[in-house]
């Protein structure tokens, strides 16, 4: 593969999907793309170029989108999301929404399904806070192929292993052979599309919650705060944007302001750049400790004071290797 083939590439998966492809990562192009060619009666990664540069082949286009980004996930992925959802952000939507009863979710990096099946799930196990309410979640995902996955909703032992607590795969999924399979309940409270971030979000409506958790890593400055922009216009007025331990509005947006004492949680600012952190007085125990997800097996077995091992971050098109 010459420079030049690798500036096209460069340039094609930023176009596509926003991925931004360090010079560092020009190892993967073969690994990931020679398959590729294979698939495709091409002889190299050269010959994928090539095809590409000729812009008639549009299946060629999504495998290559598809093959240089990744979708890892798993249950309660990084698991403090999913408490400050329970314990924060739920309890002052309960507050606020209480004559309306409805909530709006988006999850933009659905990848396979496991975050918005964790909230999902949680959202079942809060049903006495939000009893006769109207719940809806939306995951969205550049790749076609996981989202199948997703709405199938069948995983492997190992998938399920990774994160999701006992208690909740004994609740909530059957066992097939050696998959184990969510059920009906848990899958129609997740609708999934295929979207990509670079796209006008106008069609998907306005949301409660937006979590867009170790995408904006992928995306140069510019591609950062022009998504930031477009997510603030899809969010409600006290509505809350999640994004990754790794992610920061900060030096990028101003229209958000991260909650006070919420890692990774923030909310509209309508005050201006100069705006404090923003305080949220909200009883944190409102659910009770028995909606709190049970501890996993890891969990249980780890002596106290002992700190969590660290987890890679949840993200929609996150670059493999």
């Amino acid at each position: 593969m010459t420079p030049a083939d690798f500036a096209y590439l460069q340039s094609f998966l930023k176009a596509r999907s926003g991925l931004d492809l360090a010079a560092d990562k020009q190892y993967l192009i073969d690994s990931r793309l020679n398959p590729i060619a294979r698939r495709n009666g091409l002889a190299n990664v050269a010959a994928i170029v090539q095809a590409l540069r000729g812009g008639a082949n549009k299946a060629l286009e999504s495998a290559v989108v598809e093959a240089m980004t990744t979708n890892e996930s798993f249950f309660f992925r990084d698991k403090t999301p999913f408490d400050q959802f329970r314990d924060i952000i739920v309890p002052a939507l309960a507050k606020s929404r209480a004559s309306a009863r409805k909530m709006r979710i988006w999850c933009a990096a659905a990848s396979t399904g496991q975050e918005p099946y964790s909230l999902a799930m949680i959202i079942k196990e809060m049903a006495g806070t939000l009893a006769n309410w109207r719940t809806e979640i939306i995951g969205t995902d550049l790749s076609t192929e996981v989202l199948e996955k997703a709405r199938a909703g069948i995983y492997s032992q190992f998938e399920v292993q990774r994160g999701l607590p006992v208690q909740m795969l004994v609740k909530y999924f059957e066992q097939q052979g050696e998959m184990w399979q969510l059920n009906p309940a848990i899958r129609a409270m997740v609708q999934y599309k295929p979207y990509n971030l670079l796209d006008s979000f106008a069609g998907l409506g306005q949301f409660d919650v937006i979590f867009c958790r170790n995408v904006l890593i992928y995306f140069d400055a510019p591609t950062k705060r022009d998504v930031l922009t477009r997510l603030r216009q899809q969010l409600a007025p006290d509505g809350f944007l999640v994004l990754g331990a790794a992610e920061t509005v900060i030096g990028l947006s101003s229209d958000f302001v991260p909650l006070e004492g919420a890692r990774g949680i923030y909310r509209p600012n309508d005050a201006g750049a100069s705006a404090q952190p923003q305080k949220l007085a909200v009883n944190a125990g409102l659910n009770g400790a028995a909606s709190r997800p049970a501890a996993t097996p890891a969990q249980a077995s780890t002596p106290a004071g002992t700190p969590a091992s660290n987890v890679l971050p949840l993200t929609q098109n996150r670059l493999r290797g």
